[in-house]
């Protein structure tokens, strides 16, 4: 399938990377599918980008601590 390049121009879609295709109220919806490698899923469930958007807004406040060694780090957390 050729899609107009001034619509590609439009999404980031290049030559040979794969699209999903469903029929919706008489049209045809193409739309880019990243693919994740099985192996790397879990880092994209809801749970996990919640605390990843949650040590964003820490980071962004500097409700940081920065330690010297892994030492001074599980003095603080434990082993």
């Amino acid at each position: 399938m050729t899609i107009p390049e001034d619509v590609r121009n439009k999404i980031p879609l290049k030559v040979g990377e794969r699209v999903e295709v469903n029929a919706r109220e008489g049209e045809i919806v193409i739309r880019p599918v990243v693919e994740i490698p099985r192996n790397q899923t879990w880092f994209w469930s809801q749970e996990w980008q919640e605390q990843i958007a949650q040590s964003m807004k820490d980071i962004e406040k500097g409700k940081v601590r920065v330690f010297k060694s892994v030492k001074e780090a599980k003095k603080q957390f434990g082993d």
